[in-house]
């Protein structure tokens, strides 16, 4: 004879409900964007600005994306890495599958608000600097699912987004820009804040 469960399918349901209320309660309002600079007189310092321009050159170099498709932008975000469009020239050579690996998540498609706690916790496991893209008008502001009651209204009520990629689905070159434009923000990161 078999043991019972713990917990029976209904109590299960019951607390991963509370679980995602909780999380919808407090994302009510997007996560500010920081804006925190340095004091004037540091970002003059010769010392700083050199060992800042040489990590960051490192780091716009060396991303490491972590692949989080989540609907119809997952084949764009990946043919992007194909032979056509070539992520690797620009040091990205492979999608990572862990967090631990990762530095950029690109959350491509629709987010539900019971797939949004995944999503933070993989965001909180991924090592520091860490960015974010968000790919597609879904993952924007809800796309045209934006007025159903499972849709989040944008990732950045989740976590903070660096880069936004506008489209439905958009296209591998639109992908490609917003890499250049996370590398331009990379160089104007210091390791100061």
């Amino acid at each position: 004879m078999e043991p019972e469960p713990l917990y029976s399918a209904a109590e299960l349901d019951k607390e991963e409900g509370k679980g995602v209320e909780a999380l919808i309660a407090a994302s009510a309002e997007p996560i500010p964007d920081p804006a925190e600079w340095i004091d004037e007189e540091l970002q003059r310092g010769v010392l700083i600005t050199t060992i800042d321009a040489f990590i960051n050159w490192g780091r716009k170099w060396s991303l490491h994306p972590l692949a989080f498709g989540l609907a119809c932008c997952t084949w764009e975000m990946f043919s992007s890495h194909f032979l056509r469009y070539d992520m690797a020239r620009l040091g990205m050579e492979a999608m990572r599958a862990t967090p631990r690996q990762g530095d950029l998540m690109i959350v491509a498609g629709t987010l539900t608000w019971k797939m949004a706690p995944a999503v933070k916790m993989l965001w909180e496991q991924m090592a520091e600097p860490k960015w974010v893209i968000a790919m597609g008008s879904c993952a924007i502001s809800g796309g045209p699912f934006a007025d159903s009651y499972s849709v989040v209204p944008g990732v950045n009520r989740i976590i903070p987004v660096d880069v936004y990629v506008p489209g439905c689905p958009p296209r591998p070159e639109s992908l490609y820009h917003s890499f250049l434009m996370l590398r331009e923000k990379i160089m104007h990161d210091s390791i100061v804040r």
